[in-house]
């Protein structure tokens, strides 16, 4: 008779764990592997969490240890990129725009995009929107070679993601404001000051005109970096007279909502931005600060976060090119890990409402970009060769965040074992997402673990995996 009531008690308990198992749910996994036996692939089986505890290394999730809320993760649209896109069939650009922008289940969900104010190096040709030398009327003034490709694609991708966020970016004003009257190098003359203002006002003007919103612009890509055609150097001093004396004050005056964001460039000189937001006048007009990452560390985002805890971090630029070469990038690997440790969970972590990467499209030769400087290696998100389109290692490290961390999800606290980078949000859909880089060599098994709950997971080397589940109601303490 005990023999049978121990049995029943016992079998009574395993029916009441697997109902408890079934009503918290499973967690999705989207993998990617460095040998692309898995290229962000949802897998056919999701984990389950358990009561028991877990096996270490553990990634431990306490969501009520909040974060930056996330603005959204995308590209440059450079007008190398929308020359491309603008040129194919309108079937092969519809196809491509709804893969990339759309949130359908065959879309990865870009939420925010970076667009150059005038030419980038990655335009075929330089130019600025009032090339007519003494024009200080701007009387000639027109959004010229952007009519032709990045309005009509930015149109075609608001009607998919009317909310995207966008950000504009100058790489040089026009060549007759400067002391080199060259669009390579050079400064602002002081002179042009309050013309140039006026004429970053006039681009929100006329962009707005075109149904196109402005969210934030920064002052200036990579102002210490003269060497790209178009560039300018532009000093930490220089900006904040600029800031405080002419561009904010004119955007207060005409109320123009568009984001002032200053530096917009390394991570090895966080001296930069956080002298510009030691100026008090030119800091009540400036929403944050902007870094790449050819340079430096991601900690420097935290440093400049600290010194002035008031305002934003956004991180703007970053190339993502698959070289093929040995190692993890050897023919046939998939370097994923490397640019979604770095970027997609340490910009994050450093406390970035952002991540974009450099830059959207090329074709097979990276073309287009300017002479004197343009970048002849900025392999694109994706290749387009007429209406074909290669997918590269820069989009699929963004789809890891991309598709599940919504515009408006909070980053939440996560525990860093060895070797398992990661970042963890909570979601405006109320689900967590988890992004896990193994950056070992070895296969590595570990424990998910969520207000007492626990699922054992597995990833292999050198891979990535986003998980996704939902989220807990909190526990009372």
């Amino acid at each position: 008779m005990y023999q049978k009531l121990t049995t029943c008690i016992l079998l009574t308990c395993m029916l009441a764990s697997l109902a408890a198992g079934a009503q918290t749910g499973g967690i999705s996994v989207w993998l990617t592997t460095a040998d692309r036996s898995a290229v962000f692939q949802q897998q056919a089986d999701q984990l389950r969490f358990g009561a028991a505890p877990g096996a270490p290394p553990l990634i431990s999730i306490d969501g009520t240890k909040q974060f930056q809320r996330m603005d959204g993760f995308g590209f440059a649209l450079t007008g190398g990129s929308a020359d491309h896109i603008v040129h194919m069939s309108a079937a092969a650009r519809k196809a491509l725009l709804h893969r990339l922008f759309g949130t359908t289940p065959d879309a990865i969900g870009v939420s925010y995009l970076r667009l150059s104010i005038g030419a980038s190096d990655l335009n075929a040709r330089v130019f600025s929107y009032d090339d007519v030398p003494g024009d200080t009327a701007l009387a000639h003034f027109d959004l010229g070679e952007d009519k032709l490709n990045v309005i009509p694609v930015m149109k075609e991708i608001l009607s998919i993601n009317p909310g995207i966020k966008i950000m504009g970016s100058p790489w040089s004003p026009p060549a007759w404001m400067k002391t080199n009257g060259d669009t390579r190098g050079g400064r602002l003359l002081p002179a042009y000051y309050p013309l140039y203002a006026r004429y970053l006002l006039m681009y929100i003007q006329a962009m707005k005109k075109n149904g196109i919103a402005i969210d934030a612009i920064t002052i200036q890509n990579e102002p210490l970096h003269p060497g790209n055609n178009p560039s300018l150097l532009l000093t930490a001093p220089e900006e904040a007279e600029f800031i405080k004396h002419d561009l904010g004050p004119l955007f207060r005056q005409q109320r123009i909502g568009t984001k002032i964001l200053i530096y917009d460039h390394n991570a090895d000189r966080p001296d930069y931005p956080i002298s510009v937001l030691n100026d008090r006048e030119a800091a009540q007009y400036i929403d944050g600060s902007a870094f790449h990452l050819y340079g430096g560390t991601m900690n420097a985002l935290s440093d400049v976060a600290e010194a002035h805890p008031g305002k934003n971090i956004y991180f703007t630029e970053q190339m993502v090119v698959q070289y093929n070469r040995r190692g993890d990038d050897a023919p046939g690997n998939l370097n994923i890990v490397s640019p979604v440790s770095r970027l997609m969970i340490d910009a994050p972590r450093n406390w970035s409402r952002n991540v974009l990467l450099w830059n959207l499209a090329a074709d097979p030769q990276f073309k287009p970009y300017t002479d004197r400087g343009g970048c002849s290696s900025c392999q694109g998100a994706v290749t387009i060769d007429k209406d074909s389109v290669a997918y590269n290692l820069a989009y699929y490290a963004m789809a890891h965040a991309s598709k599940f961390v919504r515009p408006g999800s909070i980053r939440i606290a996560s525990s860093l074992p060895d070797s398992l980078p990661n970042v963890a949000y909570l979601t405006p859909a109320g689900e967590r997402v988890l992004i896990v880089a193994n950056t070992g060599h070895r296969e590595q098994h570990f424990t998910i673990v969520d207000q007492r709950r626990s699922a054992a997971a597995f990833l292999q080397a050198r891979s990535v995996a986003t998980y996704i589940w939902k989220s807990p109601k909190t526990s009372s303490k």
